[in-house]
C-alpha cells in the first residue's frame, strides 16, 4: 500500500465556521428577497450545508438547489470549457439566486453559471465562494462574498478534491510532496 500523503491544514475547521457565520450574516444584512440558493456541485457540498445552516442562524430562510458544472474532470488545472453535467430543476425568473462556489480560480465556471441563470430572468444573481485566487483569473467576474484570498496552492478538504479524493477532510488543505516540504506558506 502507497504511502498516505501528508496535508498541510490551511483553513482548519474553527475558521472555516466562523467564516460562514460571518458570510451568512453579510448575505442577510443584504436583505435578499425570494432567495435561492444554487449551490455548484460538486466542491461546494460541505460549504453550502454550514453556510445555509448558518443563513438559518442569520434569520433566513433560503430555498436550495444544485447545478453540476465541469471544468476539471480528473485534472487538476482547468479544461476552459464548462459542461453542465446537472441542470437547476427550479425556476428562477424574478427570483433572486446566490451561486455558492467552493473556489473561484479562472471564474470561467462561476461566469457560466451567472450567465446562464441571468438569461433564465434571475431577478439578480450574486455569489458566494469559499475560496477566491484573485491572480488566477481568466474572465472577469467578482464574488459578492469571499471567505478566504487563497494562495496560488491546489487545495483539497472540505468537499474539494484531486480525482474524487480528499473531499472528507473537515479542513481545507494542500498535499505536500517533496518538492513543496520546505516552501514558506505551506
Amino acid at each position: 500500500m502507497a504511502d498516505t500523503p501528508r496535508i498541510r491544514v490551511l483553513y482548519d475547521e474553527a475558521e472555516i465556521a466562523r467564516r460562514n457565520e460571518e458570510m451568512a450574516r453579510s448575505i442577510a444584512a443584504d436583505a435578499p428577497a425570494d432567495l435561492l440558493v444554487v449551490a455548484v456541485l460538486k466542491g461546494s457540498f460541505m460549504f453550502v450545508a454550514d453556510l445555509i445552516r448558518a443563513m438559518h442562524r442569520a434569520g433566513m430562510a433560503p430555498q436550495v438547489e444544485f447545478v453540476h458544472l465541469s471544468s476539471y474532470r480528473n485534472a487538476t488545472v482547468s479544461s476552459g470549457q464548462v459542461e453542465i453535467l446537472r441542470d437547476v430543476q427550479s425556476d428562477v425568473r424574478g427570483r433572486e439566486v446566490l451561486l455558492v462556489d467552493d473556489i473561484l480560480e479562472s471564474g470561467r465556471t462561476l461566469a457560466f453559471a451567472k450567465d446562464l441563470l441571468a438569461a433564465r430572468g434571475a431577478a439578480k444573481v450574486s455569489s458566494c465562494v469559499l475560496l477566491e485566487k484573485p491572480g488566477k483569473r481568466a474572465v472577469s467576474i467578482t464574488a459578492e462574498y469571499v471567505g478566504f484570498a487563497c494562495p496560488d496552492y491546489f487545495v483539497v478538504g472540505y468537499g474539494m478534491d484531486v480525482a474524487h479524493a480528499y473531499r472528507q477532510l473537515p479542513f481545507v488543505g494542500v498535499i505536500e510532496t517533496a518538492d513543496q516540504a520546505n516552501l514558506p506558506g505551506i
